[in-house]
């Protein structure tokens, strides 16, 4: 009878750890070619172009009503630094501009009505 609770605990334990070596974050795909991150259950897509900047935002897979809402982003490139305003547009926000982008960082804060305001962090390739 040891040998089987001995054969179950492995198996547990083991199945635990395949459970923790899993990819968990299926959820937190990019839908439009950007860099994603979470904040408090709702994903950031950073969508950065040379040209533009795009921020989409989804909570639970579903894109998240940007009117009446405020996003700033920070651009953070060695030394350097840019600070951009995002305008709603559509179902996202966007800033039209030129960009300096290539292994930089992004700080966005982003504030929706009646939620306390986020801060996102990006990193650039």
């Amino acid at each position: 009878m040891k040998a089987v609770h001995l054969v179950a605990a492995c198996t547990l334990s083991l199945s635990g750890l395949a459970w923790a070596a899993g990819d968990h974050d299926h959820h937190h795909q990019a839908l439009h070619g950007g860099v994603v991150s979470e904040v408090k259950h709702v994903d950031y897509e950073l969508v950065a172009r040379p040209e533009s900047l795009q921020l989409h935002l989804r909570d639970h897979g579903k894109p998240v009503d940007v009117a009446g809402a405020s996003a700033r982003l920070t651009l953070l490139l060695g030394s350097e630094k840019q600070e951009v305003v995002l305008q709603p547009v559509g179902k996202h926000f966007e800033a039209q501009g030129s960009y300096k982008l290539a292994g930089a960082k992004a700080v966005a804060l982003v504030a929706l009505p009646g939620k306390a305001p986020a801060t996102v962090r990006f990193v650039l390739k």
